[in-house]
């Protein structure tokens, strides 16, 4: 049984608009909806994959390698303009959505 997927439920299918920051082919970048720090990216793969340790990431380099390439560009841009970023992802009873995703911030948390 698969949970609700915000990313595939309401993103990438377009019925919630985001900011873009980034997109390729296979990878897609924004600024968070409801956004936790002054800065907040969530970098998300285009295909439904469950988690970093599910069998869609550990079946799929190419996929990982295009995300970590995304978050690398998106946090040396960060760090530049505001010195300083972190990147982070969750898993198991951390992920609130289950749909791998990596968030990349920086400032003062804000909520």
């Amino acid at each position: 049984m698969m949970t609700e997927d915000f990313y595939c439920d309401e993103v990438l299918n377009g019925k919630t608009e985001v900011q873009k920051v980034m997109e390729t082919e296979s990878v897609l970048a924004y600024h968070h909806t409801r956004p936790y720090y002054e800065h907040h990216i969530v970098v998300i793969p285009k295909i439904h994959v469950l988690s970093l340790i599910s069998n869609e990431a550990e079946n799929n380099d190419q996929l990982l390698l295009d995300l970590l390439h995304t978050i690398k560009e998106i946090a040396a841009e960060m760090t530049a303009r505001t010195g300083a970023a972190r990147v982070l992802t969750n898993l198991g009873a951390y992920q609130d959505s289950k749909h791998f995703h990596w968030h990349v911030v920086s400032g003062k948390q804000i909520r």
